[in-house]
């Protein structure tokens, strides 16, 4: 246990509980913690393994490379459609928690061995992505806007093209794209 770490399981919060059966099972599996993005983060050769975070519906284990798993119990949620590596086990309870101890820890050991056997997930390149009519055309009328889109981070061009995609309507997806151009010509991200 690291002390530094220990703040996060003292909050009284809902899952206060959850989170401590958790950290006993993941040090159990011989990781070191960390505390990464305000989380309980466990490593191994200052490799990120998995991390305990919670939402109001539920807390969860986030392995970072959770695609490679082979999840023979088909517990291994997605967030979301853009999430390409990592994968949650989520809990509503403490029970929950204590019943899957032992498949927990298969799931751990087998993302350690993943870690140790240097496997990389294939993300998608940005390129990838279908960028939405409105702003393609956007970028072929203007030619400043599209070498300022080049030169940002992929990171930063995936979330400009998730922005616009998850409009529904092209009126929404236009106006999205014309409120983003001035930080876009700016080099700047969609959270900057």
């Amino acid at each position: 246990m690291n002390p530094k770490v220990d703040w996060f399981f003292d909050e009284d919060t809902v899952w206060q509980e959850a989170f401590r059966k958790l950290r006993t099972i993941v040090l159990d599996c011989g990781l070191s913690e960390e505390l990464k993005w305000g989380q309980p983060c466990y490593t191994r050769q200052n490799r990120n393994i998995v991390l305990i975070h919670g939402f109001k519906a539920y807390c969860a284990l986030l392995f970072f490379k959770g695609a490679l798993l082979t999840d023979e119990q088909g517990i291994l949620i997605r967030q979301s459609a853009n999430v390409q590596a990592a994968r949650q086990i989520r809990f509503t309870s403490v029970a929950e928690i204590i019943a899957q101890e032992h498949t927990l820890k298969a799931y751990i050991h087998e993302a350690i061995e993943v870690e140790k056997a240097g496997l990389k997930v294939k993300l998608k390149k940005t390129s990838d992505f279908i960028i939405p009519e409105e702003f393609q055309e956007k970028l072929d009328e203007t030619p400043a806007l599209k070498k300022a889109f080049e030169h940002l981070t992929p990171g930063r061009q995936r979330a400009y093209i998730f922005h616009f995609s998850q409009a529904k309507q092209a009126k929404t997806r236009m106006s999205r794209v014309e409120k983003c151009l001035p930080k876009i010509l700016a080099g700047k991200g969609l959270d900057d």
